[in-house]
């Protein structure tokens, strides 16, 4: 037995937090009764959302993707250069999180939804790395200014907020790797514009124990077996 969202997540369908959506707005059911929050439910049972029952649970499926710029991370075919389209793949997947369309490098997409939540959830204890290039020389003090946080305007809740304390490897006077346990919206970009400068290249290299490596741009590949035992056991 299994709670509702979570059986939903695993069709493949969507994450446990839009199946709440589904459930809140009467349209699954479970055996024929319309189900609420928090609905169990077992092996066997027809479980239906408008009308149309669910398959069976998509084979697990995780991708690490070389996101192209321009790519938004968006699987609404309705948005010119989403990731349904540019990937094409034969089994419905739904991104870890996001990468802004002006930025390139590693996303995640996976046919389990249940394990998007649980990366999201838990965002904060999981590093994202990333490699950037400014338009200007970096100062003396740049990188203890990353490292202690950067206050920023956070739209979300319309307030300043300083950002997490991170870890900054300068490569040369206007390049360096940051490492981020925080996912703000266009983060890096406001951070160092923040502090006078304006990010011309960001690519994200490595998401937890996941690496980008020498994965093409607009390429994707399966994660093997270590890669996959590694990712459930961190979020577990």
């Amino acid at each position: 037995m299994e709670r509702l969202n979570v059986y939903i997540a695993r069709t493949g369908l969507c994450s446990r937090r839009q199946a709440d959506t589904y459930i809140s707005e009467n349209r699954v059911t479970v055996n024929g009764k319309t189900a609420v929050l928090g609905t169990q439910v077992n092996d066997g049972d027809l479980v239906t959302l408008d009308g149309k029952p669910l398959g069976d649970k998509a084979p697990l499926v995780i991708l690490a993707y070389h996101k192209p710029k321009g790519i938004t991370c968006t699987t609404d075919t309705a948005i010119e250069g989403n990731l349904t389209d540019a990937i094409k793949y034969p089994v419905r997947i739904f991104p870890v999180g996001r990468l802004d369309k002006d930025s390139e490098g590693l996303i995640l997409l996976t046919s389990d939804g249940d394990i998007i939540n649980k990366i999201l959830r838990a965002e904060n204890a999981h590093e994202k790395e990333y490699y950037v290039k400014v338009n200007l020389p970096l100062m003396g003090d740049f990188k203890e200014l990353m490292e202690n946080g950067v206050e920023i305007f956070n739209p979300v809740k319309d307030e300043m907020t300083t950002t997490l304390p991170c870890r900054v490897r300068v490569i040369n006077d206007q390049s360096f790797y940051v490492t981020l346990n925080q996912g703000l919206n266009r983060q890096i970009r406001r951070m160092v514009a923040t502090l006078g400068y304006r990010v011309v290249y960001l690519k994200r290299i490595r998401i937890m124990s996941i690496l980008l490596g020498d994965l093409p741009k607009g390429q994707y590949r399966l994660l093997d077996d270590e890669e996959t035992s590694k990712l459930y056991k961190a979020i577990q």
